[in-house]
Order: structure tokens, then C-alpha cells, then sequence
């Protein structure tokens, strides 16, 4: 069976534009082995779909370097055929393996399609300006959200706050009166947080302020003393993270969340900025560590806001171009070189001149063609001069400006009603095979693209699954129990 999924995913793989790949590493529980989970986004011609698929658990050894990344990323794409010119970008954490990883890959990357490209003159410029050798990787939006987010834990005073709510709610989880008796209220139990997961803690403050009369009434009938004071600070924290909670489930989905990347980052960053001025007067210690959470937003995602960082990539600012749903995001004035940018960009990615060869006709068919045109019919078909020279000419290339179908896309946007839930269906329910021949194909694949690399990390939760206890596998087991689990097959 895994045999059978893995021809047809090669298959698909092969009719695939444009790839986007995800990386990250697991140890199993007891550290008696790591993996890097190897996954490949793109859009399917065939169904017409966006999909996400597992390609390898490729086992590592200690220390987990940058070159031995590399090498079993390059062994991956060896082995399911993918073509390095293929893929548009890999998606990572932060770590510092992972970043200096893409820095020796770009190093031993540097083929003969330079000196290809070098020689269009017009565009040599251009070329060499997107040509990120190290950039291509492109940082989880979700990991850097949450190093952001865990500011508000490391604040003495909301760290004080945390504490009494944590010892609150396991008073509650420990005592099984009081649990019982808060589900007779409610049908509602208490959440604890996890110091790893950053929306457990939001979880725990929203399901303490949803059942607040119900606890405090508990909390009365066994003697205990709950949080008078403290609600309405924990009510203002839980606004402060309740918009990252919001986008952080957008955008950790396995497609299609790139486009939203600029939109979020921007509504977060006025939301700070609307809080702190807000709270400034009744609350300081949450309106300072809102603008601290503004500062770092401005740092840490600069890769995708700044146009003059060294770092920046126009990827997510073009899918976002290209997504109607989105795009209106992008009429800022703010934010007018973040769209001239994206249009530059998109244009670096679709060549600028598209071959398309024209069948060569007889001149009896050329005259038969002609017969059912509207021209008059006393007419007779015009013969070239040299017509045996020309009949073995080559057709003449279409040129195709991808700079007229950006502004054809743009005069498209202001007419735009928003009836389709996504942009994949826009491009596909509407009829741009000819308005837009290459800007389309383009669209479809940046917008199928994810924004964060979670679906590798749910990977990692059925690999969990399947070698703790008796279901512990051995190591090739488990590669292939983890593909057909994740992939899914229909028959499985």
C-alpha cells in the first residue's frame, strides 16, 4: 500500500508547478531517536486542489547540524524527483540549525542557470535582486507569532497574576467536589495551561471568565477565596491575546494562508497600538507590554513588512497581491512599496517572454481557414513573396507582458464582490485562461502555499501516537505508518 500512495503522490509531484516544502525535527520519547519531518505543499492541476502531503521522516543522528539537515533534505527531493528550480520556498522555525542550513545549501546551490539568466540584459538587475540563495527559506509565521505572544509571561506583574490564576484552577482540577459541582452549573471543567503552548494559557483565562459566576460560586461553597480583584485584569489580557489567538488558527492551516499573512501582521500591530493607548491611564504594566509586543512584531517580521531589511521577501506581499479576499489590504498608503515590490516580484517569477508554438498550415488549409472567416470571398489569399523560404520558417513567439496582466489583475479587484471563500476559487470559478495565461498558473500556486510549517508538527503528534507502548514501530515501520496516516488514502 505504501508503495502504491507513494507512485501516485510522485506522479502528482511531477504535474506540480511550483513546491513549497516544510521542515522540522522530532525526538522520540527517551531521546532514542530523531527525525526530520520532510512535507511538500502545491496545487494540484489534476483535482484542482491545494494539497499538503508528508514525504519523508528521515532519521538523524546527534548533533542535529545544518549540514546534516542539508543532506537529507537533498536526499528527499532525490528521491521523490523534485526539481531544486521547483521548489518557491521552505518553511521553517527559527532555529539556528535550520537558518544556517539554508545558508550551506545556497552556498553549493550555484549552477549554470545564473550565467542563463545573466543573459537577458533587461532583467539582469532584477534577477540578482530575488536572488536569495540563503532567503529562500522562509521563517513559520505561527513560531515567530508565539515568541512574540510569550512576552507577556516574562512581565513581573501579569506574571503574578498568572500564578494566582494557575494555583486557582488547580485547586479546582484537583478537588473532584468541586469539579463536580461546577459541571452540574455548567457542564464546563477548567483548563490548565502548558508552559510550552502560549494559547493554553489564553484558554485557561477565556474558560475562567466564561463560567466566572459558576466558580465563584463553588469557590464560596468550599470555603476557598477566588479572584475578586483580578477579573477584570484577566478580562483585559485575555482582549490583549484573544486577536493572536484568532489569526494564529488562521494562519497555521495546511494551505492557503499565505496570502493572509501581510493583512494579519498589520491588524495585529494596530491592535497593540490601539491597546496600549486604550490602557495607558488604567492599566500601564499591560499598555507597556503592549508596545513592547510592537516593538518585537517590527523586528521579528520585517522579513515580510520591511522592504529595507536585508532579510525581506516580497513572497507573502505577492499572494496577498494576488488574493481578492485580501488584496484590498494593500490599498494603504503605508503600504504602496510593499505592493510595488509584490508586482516586482511577480514579475521576476513569470518569464517575460512565453513560446508558443503555432502549428504550420499548408497553404491549402490556410486558404480553407481563410473561407470561413468574414472577409469577402472575391478576396484571394495573400501568398508571401518567398513563400517556399517561408513555409520553413519557424512560427513567430506570442510575447506576453506580465506587467499588462498586473494591471488588468488590479482593474479586476475594484470590481470584485466577494462571493468565493477563498482566492483559489476566484482564479478558478472565474474565466481567466485568456485574460490572464501566466498570471493565473502564478496565482494558483502562491496562493495553495501555508504559513507556518504545523502540519509537520502534527505529523509529529501521530508519530507520537504510534511508537509509544505496544505501538511502538520500528524505525522504517514508521515512516510509512506515518505516510499512509497523514496522506490518507481513501481505501485506508
Amino acid at each position: 500500500m505504501y508503495k502504491e500512495e507513494k507512485v501516485k503522490l510522485k506522479q502528482n509531484l511531477a504535474t506540480a508547478r511550483r513546491i513549497t516544502t516544510g521542515l522540522d525535527i522530532w525526538t522520540k520519547k527517551g531521546l532514542t531517536a530523531s527525525f526530520l519531518g520532510v512535507s511538500a505543499c502545491y496545487f494540484n492541476p489534476e483535482n484542482n486542489q491545494a494539497e499538503h502531503k508528508l514525504l519523508n521522516l528521515k532519521e538523524m543522528v546527534h548533533p542535529h547540524t545544518a549540514e546534516s539537515i542539508s543532506t537529507l533534505l537533498e536526499e528527499s527531493l532525490e528521491e521523490w524527483g523534485i526539481p531544486r528550480e521547483k521548489i518557491l520556498t521552505t518553511i521553517t522555525d527559527n532555529g539556528s540549525n535550520m537558518v544556517a542550513s539554508f545558508h550551506t545549501h545556497a552556498d553549493v546551490s550555484i549552477t549554470s542557470e545564473d550565467d542563463s539568466e545573466a543573459d537577458d540584459e533587461h532583467q539582469e538587475g532584477e534577477d540578482n535582486r530575488y536572488d536569495y540563495g540563503a532567503i529562500k527559506r522562509t521563517p513559520c509565521v505561527v513560531h515567530a507569532l508565539q515568541l512574540v505572544v510569550n512576552m507577556f509571561q516574562k512581565e513581573p506583574p501579569i506574571q503574578r497574576l498568572l500564578e494566582k490564576v494557575r494555583h486557582f484552577v488547580s485547586k479546582f482540577r484537583k478537588s473532584s467536589v468541586a469539579t463536580e459541582r461546577l459541571l452540574q452549573k455548567c457542564a464546563l471543567v477548567l483548563v490548565k495551561d502548558c508552559p510550552t503552548r502560549w494559547s493554553s494559557c489564553f484558554a485557561m483565562m477565556s474558560r475562567c471568565l466564561e463560567v466566572k459566576e459558576h466558580l465563584t460560586a463553588v469557590a464560596e461553597s468550599m470555603g476557598w477565596d477566588s479572584l475578586p480583584s483580578e477579573w477584570q485584569k484577566i478580562g483585559m489580557l485575555r482582549d490583549l491575546l484573544l486577536p493572536f489567538a484568532e489569526h494564529t488558527k488562521m494562519l497555521e492551516s495546511d494551505t492557503q494562508s499565505l496570502s493572509l499573512v501581510v493583512p494579519a501582521l498589520l491588524d495585529l500591530k494596530n491592535h497593540l497600538s490601539e491597546f496600549s493607548i486604550a490602557h495607558g491611564r488604567t492599566y500601564k504594566d499591560a499598555a507597556t507590554l503592549a508596545q513592547k509586543m510592537r516593538f518585537s512584531m517590527d523586528r521579528r517580521f520585517s522579513v515580510f513588512l520591511d522592504i529595507t531589511a536585508d532579510n525581506f521577501s516580497p513572497l507573502s506581499a505577492a499572494a496577498c497581491f494576488l488574493d481578492p479576499c485580501v488584496a484590498e489590504t494593500l490599498q494603504e498608503i503605508e503600504v504602496q512599496d510593499l505592493v510595488r515590490k509584490a508586482e516586482d516580484y511577480i514579475a521576476y517569477l513569470v518569464p517575460q517572454r512565453v513560446q508558443v508554438r503555432e502549428e504550420q498550415l499548408t497553404d491549402d488549409e490556410q486558404v480553407a481557414n481563410n473561407e470561413g472567416t468574414e472577409a469577402p470571398q472575391s478576396t484571394p489569399a495573400k501568398r508571401p513573396r518567398f513563400r517556399f523560404f517561408s513555409a520553413n520558417r519557424p512560427a513567430r513567439p506570442k510575447t506576453i507582458n506580465i506587467r499588462q496582466e498586473i494591471l488588468k489583475h488590479k482593474e479586476k479587484l475594484s470590481e470584485f464582490h466577494q462571493t468565493e471563500e477563498s482566492g483559489i476559487e476566484y482564479w478558478l470559478t472565474q474565466c481567466f485562461a485568456t485574460a490572464f495565461p501566466t498570471l493565473k498558473p502564478l496565482a494558483l500556486d502562491l496562493l495553495s502555499m501555508p504559513a507556518s510549517q504545523a502540519f509537520t508538527e502534527r505529523v509529529f503528534s501521530v508519530t507520537g501516537y504510534l511508537s509509544c507502548g505496544r505501538r511502538n514501530r520500528a524505525r522504517t515501520i514508521l515512516e510509512k505508518s506515518a505516510f499512509l496516516k497523514v496522506n490518507k488514502p481513501k481505501h485506508v
